[in-house]
């Protein structure tokens, strides 16, 4: 795959997850955070588009959608725990595909590894910006974000590679 697509498809998957995450917000007061429905098009930018590529597009994405919806004090986090969460699911989706574990199946380590990263990045990040009150407070809203997260990207991983062009890309992405 030529390095225009590659960017093409990083940049489609950026904007999804902005979008993903602007779209549908439920203010958490408690948190001064949302939930939002944008970690399954994280989760989904690792799986399609690879480490690299999915990593990128994840992290910034998201970032931009903090910022987008006022919230820019969560954006250097969001970009790391995004990033992280894509590249663990590329790492885990590939591994486990590769070795014969079915698609839908091999989705479920990487929406763990989305509650994991979301869970644990948000409350240090409440933690230390506002003690540990506020840090217990977010686990619950960050936990159903990230189980909302995995249920809508198995629903979408079958459509979205049933486009020809997706599934070349993540066909070619994922084998770098």
């Amino acid at each position: 795959m030529n390095q225009t697509k590659k960017l093409v498809y990083t940049a489609l998957f950026t904007a999804l997850c902005c979008v993903g995450t602007m779209v549908i917000q439920i203010p958490t007061p408690a948190t001064h955070g949302y939930i939002h429905l944008g970690d399954a098009f994280v989760i989904l930018s690792g799986v399609i588009l690879g480490k690299k590529y999915g990593s990128l597009a994840a992290g910034i994405g998201s970032a931009f959608a903090d910022i987008f919806s006022g919230y820019a004090y969560y954006a250097p986090t969001t970009f790391i725990v995004k990033f992280l969460v894509a590249l663990t699911a590329a790492t885990l989706y590939k591994i486990l595909t590769n070795h014969g574990v079915k698609e839908l199946i091999a989705m479920i380590p990487c929406g763990l590894a989305d509650i994991f990263f979301v869970v644990t990045g948000y409350f240090i990040h409440s933690y230390i910006t506002e003690g540990v009150g506020p840090a217990l407070l977010s686990v619950p809203s960050n936990a159903v974000q990230g189980c909302s997260g995995l249920v809508v990207a198995a629903i979408l991983l079958p459509i979205l590679t049933a486009v020809p062009d997706i599934k070349r890309a993540k066909l070619c992405m994922n084998h770098e």
